[in-house]
């Protein structure tokens, strides 16, 4: 049993615990201050990205993360990868609170924790081969042994990503592939490490219609075989409501609603969720479903509306909604206790 898998036993107390808890994370960043308001002593300001983001992961389990963009998805990624400290909160991993760990004991744990971006043809190095770009996590983590034993995880972890066989895709630049194929080559580099938890920003944004499924129905495969915890970051509903289990939708730096898949899709609470939900297509073009659309402009994420942070936009907001501001509680129509949402009116 090597380092990384010593510790990783030591740390997991509990097999039935979640694999990802992260509670009460904030990341705030200071506006800059000009030297008028220095001289007049004007307080600091700050840009309130992720206030007060609680959700969990469960080995297996994929949890979906919608909203609009801006709405701190990817900022709450990236505080729970430690690429940023987080201002407040805590992000426990296997039982190990990692916004207290240094850069140096977080290395051990990173083999564990991965992330698919956005873009696969600007996340890999258009001047390394595919063999490169997956050898490459392997020779930062002193994994793998000889170069003949790279190059076979390398093959094993393209075989498992579905470009096969292997061997004609080794040589390959970025530049000489299909979006999909490039995706399934950042999917390997990520795999070859075998983390048990995926973060998975916006992994098919960039890709056809016709290479979507493909992708998806791949990463639903591999939690399910390897037992690996993936939080997905979308802002399509329809995507996530055919491979999620759970979905925690997003509003202006905060969890609005969150539950089951099922029950979130087809019986929604929130203002916010409805909004999102209505303008997604149907199957069946005989059910016409009316779109709301929301009026006005998202608030400033530094000059917070008092109460509640979608009443702004909001067609059902009462006066009570400006001067309380909704915690997560479960919803009176909801089927199940595990289906909240954090609106007075629900």
């Amino acid at each position: 049993m090597n380092v990384v898998d010593s510790l990783a036993t030591s740390l997991r107390a509990d097999v039935s615990a979640p694999l990802l808890e992260v509670e009460q994370l904030k990341m705030h960043y200071p506006v800059a201050r000009g030297m008028t308001e220095r001289l007049a002593r004007r307080p600091q300001r700050f840009v309130h990205a992720v206030d007060g983001v609680s959700f969990s992961v469960a080995p297996g389990e994929m949890l979906a993360l919608v909203g609009e963009s801006g709405c701190g998805k990817t900022t709450t990624a990236q505080a729970v990868l430690r690429m940023l400290k987080p201002t407040a909160g805590a992000v426990r991993f296997e039982g190990t609170d990692l916004s207290t760990l240094s850069q140096r004991k977080m290395r051990p744990l990173r083999r564990r924790l991965q992330m698919i971006y956005q873009d696969p043809y600007e996340s890999l190095d258009p001047r390394f081969r595919v063999r490169q770009t997956i050898e490459e996590p392997m020779l930062i983590h002193g994994i793998g042994g000889s170069a003949k034993d790279r190059r076979q995880k390398a093959i094993e972890a393209l075989e498992r990503v579905g470009l096969t066989p292997a061997e004609l895709y080794l040589d390959r630049y970025p530049h000489g592939m299909s979006g999909g194929q490039r995706q399934r080559v950042a999917i390997a580099a990520s795999l070859v490490l075998d983390p048990v938890l995926l973060i998975a920003d916006e992994p098919v944004s960039m890709l056809d219609v016709s290479v979507r499924a493909g992708v998806l129905s791949l990463l639903d495969g591999l939690r399910r075989q390897r037992d690996m915890g993936i939080l997905m970051i979308t802002h399509d509903l329809a995507t996530a409501s055919h491979f999620a289990d759970r979905i925690a939708v997003m509003y202006l730096g905060r969890i609005v609603e969150t539950g089951p898949i099922k029950e979130v899709i087809r019986n929604p609470q929130h203002p916010y969720t409805k909004a999102l939900l209505s303008v997604v297509p149907q199957r069946d073009p005989r059910k016409m479903v009316k779109p709301l659309i929301l009026t006005g402009e998202i608030p400033s994420p530094i000059d917070l509306p008092t109460g509640c942070r979608f009443r702004t936009r909001c067609p059902m907001a009462e006066e009570r909604c400006g001067q309380i501001d909704p915690e997560l509680r479960t919803a009176v129509a909801a089927k199940g206790d595990d289906h909240a949402v954090a609106c007075l009116l629900a």
